[in-house]
C-alpha cells in the first residue's frame, strides 16, 4: 500500500475539502462552521507536512542550507503557481464577478488582507485565496526558521507562535468586533499552522504525544460542538466574543490528534475506510478543487437555464452540480497540468542526491501503534514527491 501515513492523510485533505464543498453550495448563507474546521485542517496538516519534510532533510548527514532553501521555494513553485495563476487569468479575461480590480492583491497573495481592509467578501468568486494566502505568507520566513534556528529552540519557538495567535483573539480592539479582520489577519491562523509544525517537530526527535492530548482530544471535540450547536450567539458582545474565542481555539486539539494518528497509519476499521481508492483520490487532487470550485460554481448559476436541477441557491442540486463540475476540472487538471509539472519536482532534491544520507529516525512511540504496524511505515525519502504539496 506504500507510505501509509501519506495515503492517510490524502484521505484527510479529501474530508477536508468536502467539508469546504458543503459549506460553500450546500450550507444556508454559504458558510458553515464545517468549512471553517475543513480550512483549519488545512492549515494543521501543510504546517506538519512541510516542517517535517524540511526537518528531515537537516537531519541528512550532507544537509547544505541554501540548496534545501532553494528547492523548498522552487518546489513549491511548481506545485501552488501554475493552477493559482492560470485560475487569475481566466477570471482576468473574462472578468468573473468583476474580480478585475483585485487580482492584483491576489497575485500577490495578498487576498486576506484585501478582504481584511474592505470588510466585505467582493468579488465572492477568489474568497477563498484568503487561505492560500495565509500559507504563502507563513511560508515566506517559515523555512528560513526551520533549517537556521539551533535545533534546541524550534520547538519553544512553535509553542511561541501557537501562544501569540492564541492571543490574539483576546486583543478587544479587533476580535471583539466580528468583522472579517478577526478572522483573515495572519494571526488567527498562525495557531493551526505552528500546530502542525510542533507535530513534525515532535516527531522528528521520537517525542511521544502528550498524553493529555491523546486522550483528551475527545472532550476538546465534544465541548466545541455543544457550543456550537447549542449554544446560540448571544447579542451581547463579550459574550459573543467569548464564544468565538472558545470555537477557534478548541478544534485545535482534536485536529492535531487526528493528524497525529493518520500520520502513523491507523490500523482496523477505521484505517481500511481512510485508505478507501476514492477517497485518496480527491485528496490527490484537493488543492484543484479548492482552486477551481468557486470558479465552476459562479460558471453553473450563468447556466442555469440549460440546467435541470436547481444552481442558482444553496442546496442539494447546487452541491451536486458544482461539485461533479468541480471534481471533473480538478481531475483533468491534476493529470494534464499538475501532475508533469510535479515530477520537475525532482531535479530539486533538498539534499544532493550524490550526497544524501537516510534521514536519522527514532519516531518509535509518538502515537499509540496500532496493532501489527509501524508507527511511521517506510523510512522516509529526503526527495518525497507529494508531502510538500498543499493539502
Amino acid at each position: 500500500m506504500g507510505n501509509n501515513r501519506d495515503i492517510q492523510l490524502d484521505a484527510l485533505r479529501a474530508i477536508a475539502v468536502t467539508m469546504v464543498l458543503y459549506s460553500h453550495f450546500f450550507a444556508a448563507g454559504g458558510s458553515s462552521f464545517w468549512g471553517h474546521i475543513g480550512v483549519r485542517l488545512f492549515f494543521v496538516l501543510s504546517g506538519f507536512l512541510i516542517t517535517r519534510l524540511l526537518l528531515e532533510a537537516r537531519s541528512a548527514a550532507e544537509f547544505e542550507t541554501g540548496n534545501a532553501l532553494r528547492a523548498f521555494y522552487i518546489r513549491r513553485a511548481l506545485r501552488i503557481f501554475p493552477p493559482y495563476f492560470a485560475v487569475l487569468g481566466f477570471v482576468w479575461v473574462f472578468d468573473l464577478e468583476q474580480a478585475r480590480p483585485s487580482l492584483l492583491w491576489h497575485a500577490l497573495y495578498l487576498s486576506n488582507f484585501w478582504y481584511a481592509l474592505r470588510n466585505d467578501w467582493t468579488p465572492w468568486v477568489l474568497c477563498h485565496f484568503w487561505s492560500l494566502s495565509i500559507e504563502e505568507q507563513f511560508y515566506v520566513a517559515w523555512p528560513l526558521i526551520v533549517l537556521l534556528v539551533p535545533r534546541r529552540r524550534f520547538e519553544p519557538i512553535c509553542v511561541g507562535i501557537i501562544l501569540l495567535s492564541l492571543a490574539y483573539r483576546f486583543y478587544w480592539p479587533v476580535t471583539a468586533t466580528p468583522a472579517l479582520a478577526r478572522d483573515l489577519l495572519p494571526p488567527a491562523s498562525m495557531d493551526a499552522l505552528a500546530s502542525g509544525a510542533l507535530l513534525a517537530c515532535w516527531r522528528s526527535r521520537g517525542a511521544a504525544l502528550p498524553q493529555w492530548m491523546r486522550l483528551g482530544w475527545p472532550a476538546f471535540a465534544a465541548a466545541f460542538l455543544m457550543i456550537e450547536w447549542f449554544v446560540p450567539a448571544p447579542p451581547d458582545p463579550t459574550l459573543e466574543w467569548a464564544r468565538w474565542l472558545l470555537l477557534q481555539v478548541l478544534p485545535l486539539v482534536p485536529l492535531m490528534a487526528i493528524v497525529a494518528a493518520c500520520s502513523s497509519g491507523l490500523g482496523g476499521t477505521l484505517g481500511k475506510l481512510a485508505e478507501l481508492p476514492p477517497l485518496l483520490a480527491l485528496g490527490r487532487i484537493s488543492y484543484g478543487v479548492y482552486l477551481y470550485h468557486p470558479i465552476l460554481l459562479s460558471l453553473a448559476v450563468k447556466s442555469q437555464p440549460w440546467i435541470p436541477l436547481n444552481v442558482s441557491e444553496q442546496g442539494p442540486g447546487r452541491l451536486l452540480v458544482a461539485s461533479a463540475a468541480t471534481i471533473v476540472v480538478a481531475s483533468i487538471s491534476w493529470v494534464v497540468f499538475e501532475r508533469p509539472l510535479n515530477r520537475l519536482k525532482r531535479h530539486f532534491p533538498y539534499v544532493a542526491r550524490t550526497h544524501a544520507a537516510p534521514a536519522r529516525a527514532g519516531h518509535a512511540g509518538w502515537v499509540a501503534r496500532a496493532p501489527g504496524r509501524s508507527p511511521d511505515g517506510p523510512a522516509p525519502s529526503l526527495d518525497l514527491q507529494r508531502t510538500d504539496a498543499r493539502p
